[in-house]
């Protein structure tokens, strides 16, 4: 069902070489733990370096990140087109499906350790994450979207945008509160109600962006993680009553859906039906491929959407780069660019980043020691660094907006300082 990247590279004429010499590419890493006897680590050969990822390409609501696997496939193979990391080609193998089950999750991390002995998990992207302490535990470098906690904390876990939902003593990032007031004319005497899913992400959601939207100077009327994870309500009609009353009485100015795609498009589709004129944002509907239907189309229209990197439509040479590594990756055909692609996409760049600081040299101590005070500058996800990143966000975004079918900046991108998470 995976392909590997060389399936991929083989369908652009300008990787053919590439594709050629990955093929003839050894796996003679140590089958053993971290370290084998002869100080090589797991998932690295002489020319290769292993690496999965672990996505969610179904789900049992029908939302789907599999175009995170896409991204990641993109930046490996212009990585390997490049030379590798240290005359070491990526062997990318692709993602484990675990269709956002913690059974599944877990079954992929053990798989791509104890089965395909890989060196790194990249990209991991899911609404569960219960594979994580089995991956600290095996001392496997991961990267993923930092919207889970085990993204905070761990010594071998990152998130490509760094800690976005921290213990207390981190730091939270205002791109979403700051950017709403910016589109209200400031936060004074405004009010906003947060809904999220009924899952540990959604709990956490809302424990982080209560505390954000306040700190802002919003009044948060209503904060509740009350939706069913794993099934889309039928019947939103006693979520819409709970938040048009929620201040004082009387519809909030803004509703924030913490939630996935499925789950905002009932609720925006209600919450219009009932007349409500105030502001509604997300943080997951950039994605032009939800334009295709009329249904989710309308539901969307005029919707802001929180984004922590780079909008596609920035004229940065970096956004350019990556538009011009999907292409590649699709086979020289254009596709429609999702933020997935770009969770995909930012997550192997980082891996990338820090492996090529390791040196030639590259086992996990080598690799943990480069991670240890990294740091650059001007990415699609802002200024990166670490172990920072596993404490903090990079406090970086943008918002856009959906006019008329067409997506459109609506707070350009920019950082925030972050505010301490109590």
């Amino acid at each position: 069902m995976l392909r590997p990247i060389r399936t991929l590279a083989a369908a652009a004429a300008a990787l053919a070489l590439v594709s050629a010499c990955n093929s003839a590419s050894t796996h003679g890493a140590s089958a053993g733990g971290p370290g084998g006897a002869s100080g090589i680590s797991r998932g690295v050969s002489a020319d290769s370096i292993k690496v999965g990822g672990i996505v969610s390409m179904t789900s049992a609501g029908g939302y789907s990140k599999k175009d995170t696997d896409l991204g990641a496939r993109a930046r490996y193979l212009r990585a390997n087109a490049e030379g590798g990391v240290h005359g070491r080609r990526i062997d990318y193998l692709g993602a484990e499906d675990d269709g956002q089950d913690p059974a599944k999750n877990l079954a992929a991390a053990r798989k791509l350790v104890q089965q395909d002995k890989v060196f790194a998990v990249s990209p991991m992207s899911s609404v569960t994450f219960s594979g994580a302490d089995f991956l600290e535990q095996e001392k496997v470098p991961t990267f993923g979207w930092g919207t889970l906690p085990s993204f905070c904390g761990p010594r071998h876990i990152y998130g490509f945008n760094g800690c976005l939902v921290p213990s207390p003593g981190g730091t939270l990032n205002q791109t979403w509160p700051e950017g709403i007031a910016q589109v209200l004319g400031g936060a004074s005497g405004r009010s906003v109600a947060i809904i999220a899913n009924d899952s540990d992400a959604g709990k956490f959601g809302i424990r982080t962006f209560q505390q954000g939207f306040a700190s802002a100077g919003f009044r948060v009327a209503y904060a509740k993680a009350s939706v069913p994870a794993t099934a889309v309500p039928s019947d939103w009609s006693a979520y819409v009553k709970e938040i048009l009353a929620a201040d004082g009485g009387k519809a909030p100015d803004a509703v924030i859906s913490v939630m996935q795609t499925p789950g905002n498009i009932g609720l925006f589709t209600a919450l219009k039906r009932s007349g409500y004129q105030g502001l509604l944002s997300d943080p997951t509907d950039y994605d032009p491929g939800l334009l295709a239907k009329d249904a989710t189309r309308q539901a969307l229209d005029g919707v802001y959407v929180l984004l922590q990197f780079q909008p596609f439509e920035s004229a940065d040479p970096k956004m350019a780069q990556f538009k011009a590594d999907i292409k590649a990756a699709s086979g020289g055909q254009e596709v429609p660019l999702s933020m997935h692609m770009l969770t995909g996409y930012m997550s192997a760049d980082l891996f990338l980043s820090i492996a090529h600081k390791a040196g030639k040299d590259l086992t996990v101590e080598s690799f943990q020691a480069a991670a240890q005070g990294f740091s650059d500058t001007g990415t699609l996800v802002g200024d990166r660094a670490l172990p920072k990143g596993q404490k903090d966000s990079f406090g970086c975004g943008a918002l856009v907006r959906l006019t008329n079918g067409a997506y459109e900046v609506a707070v350009p991108f920019a950082c925030h300082e972050p505010i301490p998470f109590t």
